[in-house]
C-alpha cells in the first residue's frame, strides 16, 4: 500500500478537512502531520483554539486516517522529522500548498498532488477562518 502524507495546524476541525482526508487517503495510508501549538504560535502569530493533545485526538479519530501525530520540528515544515521517518510516496496538499513543500518532495522523489478545495457534496464551503470569523460576530 502507498503512503500518503499531509500536514496542517487541523485548529477547529470542520468538514472541509475530513473531506481534504478523504480525497487524500484515495491515494493509500494517510499519515497526518499536525502542527504543534509552537508552530501555531510562530506561523499563524495567535494561540490555537484546540491545543495539540485534542486536535491529535480529533484528527486520529477520523476514519481515513491511518495514523495521526504532531510534527516536532518548527516553522513551515514542522513534519520534516516525520516525514522522513514514514517516507511517503505521496504528499497531499490544497490550493494553499507552498512552494518549499513541493520544492521539498521534488528532493525526496515524492509524488506531490494539490487537490482543490471544495466542500463535500450537499455541505457547506468551510474553513477555519470562516469559522473563527463567525464565532468573533457572535
Amino acid at each position: 500500500m502507498m503512503k500518503v502524507f499531509v500536514s496542517g495546524c487541523f485548529d477547529l476541525m470542520h468538514s472541509g478537512h475530513v473531506f481534504f482526508f478523504e480525497r487524500a487517503a484515495a491515494y493509500g495510508d494517510l499519515y497526518v502531520a499536525i502542527g504543534s501549538d509552537k508552530t501555531i504560535r510562530e506561523l499563524k502569530k495567535r494561540e490555537p483554539v484546540c491545543c495539540e493533545d485534542e486536535r491529535l485526538y480529533l484528527v486520529s479519530s477520523v476514519r481515513f486516517v491511518h495514523r495521526a501525530f504532531i510534527g516536532s520540528g518548527s516553522g513551515m515544515l514542522d513534519f520534516l522529522p516525520e516525514l522522513d521517518i514514514v517516507r511517503p510516496d505521496v504528499f497531499v496538499v490544497n490550493e494553499d500548498g507552498t512552494e518549499e513543500k513541493r520544492r521539498l518532495c521534488e528532493e525526496r522523489n515524492i509524488r506531490y498532488v494539490v487537490l482543490p478545495r471544495e466542500p463535500k457534496e450537499k455541505l457547506p464551503r468551510r474553513s477555519t477562518t470562516d469559522l473563527r470569523k463567525l464565532a468573533e460576530t457572535k
